[in-house]
């Protein structure tokens, strides 16, 4: 079988966090550090972005969605029109008296 013992850290500097205003750095690492922390940020704000858009894209559909649901059900709507017509008939057919 194998052997199933973790494997040893190294003490290597490899990708450690390191302070800048602490550490000593020449002008050229720290424009470096620069350079690679606006890199990252483009990245993720174009992602961002992207998704900021799909996001608007859909709510706005959506939106319009309701607001033509909303138009297409009120022009099928016929109930004011029939309680006219119910009350118009209920007039004619009902009997004749000084208050009417």
């Amino acid at each position: 079988m194998a052997d199933k013992t973790p494997p040893q850290k190294s003490n290597a500097p490899y990708a450690t966090r390191i302070d800048p205003t602490k550490e000593g750095l020449s002008q050229e690492q720290i424009n470096f550090v620069r350079q690679v922390e606006l890199e990252q940020w483009k990245k993720r704000t174009s992602k961002l972005r992207t998704r900021n858009v799909v996001t608007g894209l859909a709510i706005g559909a959506l939106v319009l969605g309701i607001y033509g649901y909303t138009f297409y059900s009120v022009s099928q709507e016929r109930i004011m029109d029939e309680i006219d017509e119910e009350a118009k008939r209920a007039r004619l057919q009902g009997p004749k008296t000084g208050a009417n």
